[in-house]
């Protein structure tokens, strides 16, 4: 299947429904404290999406129940919000979708409830970092595989690895199209596959484990954990490539 080349005018549609997506990660970030619910800041960021005249995407798609995928500590992906009330030291990562007009939105963002371990800064660093290192490295003409390369490696040396058999994606009439995005290199050979282009727009969202990169999908069919029990991160921009580099869609509006 070919990786769709937007126009303009679409690219502005995706950056209208990442900018909601970037509102509600903005919003959901200011209210994390010690003591509230999964629950609660799910309920806030769909209220939020609505009332910017979205609809939360994530909500329903593949049966998932929730607005937002609220991931605690040890879990790095998918995480179902519950009743769990957020205690200093926490690390949560919250991942949300929009639709709006038929175009989708998505990022992700981890965040230290209070103060945590150096250890906990360190890990939701590197995925913060390996995000902007990769969108500041994004030229027409790359491999997308060069890109997972470069991703695998910042990771690593920053003493990291990337979780396997999740990926970034393609976006735009659906929340997932082509491109898949691995943060790490598959096949071997970076400069094999399809190149960047102009008019692309696709999802990156490093997934960092601290030992073990080995995906485990605990009994719930959704929280995705690493084989290793240890504590996880994860981040993620909608980005656009125009003129030639990427630039991020997914910032609230007028970041």
């Amino acid at each position: 299947m070919a990786i769709a080349l937007r126009k303009p005018a679409e690219i502005e549609k995706l950056r209208a429904a990442n900018a909601i997506v970037g509102g509600a990660l903005s919003l959901l970030e200011k209210e994390t404290r010690p003591g509230m619910s999964l629950k609660e800041l799910d309920a806030m960021a769909e209220d939020y999406i609505r009332s910017q005249g979205a609809r939360p995407s994530f909500k329903g798609l593949y049966g998932f129940p929730n607005a937002v995928c609220t991931s605690l500590n040890e879990v790095i992906i998918h995480g179902i919000p519950t009743d769990y009330r957020l205690q200093e030291g926490d690390v949560i990562g919250y991942d949300i979708g929009t639709e709006i007009d038929g175009w989708y939105g998505d990022a992700a963002v981890s965040v230290p409830v209070g103060n945590v371990t150096p250890e906990d800064e360190a890990l939701i660093a590197c995925a913060k970092d390996t995000l902007y290192y990769a969108i500041d490295i994004i030229k027409e003409g790359m491999r997308f595989k060069e890109l997972s390369y470069a991703m695998e490696q910042f990771i690593v040396e920053r003493g990291f690895v990337p979780l396997r058999g999740f990926c970034g994606h393609g976006i735009g009439k659906k929340p997932h199209e082509e491109p898949e995005i691995p943060n790490y290199l598959e096949g071997g050979n970076p400069k094999a596959g399809p190149k960047i282009k102009n008019g692309m727009v696709f999802c990156l969202e490093p997934m960092i484990c601290q030992k073990e990169g080995k995906a485990v999908i605990r009994e719930n069919g959704w929280d995705v954990v690493s084989s290793d029990g240890l504590r996880g991160s994860h981040y993620e921009h909608t980005v656009a490539v125009i003129g030639g580099k990427a630039e991020i869609l997914s910032l609230p509006q007028g970041a």
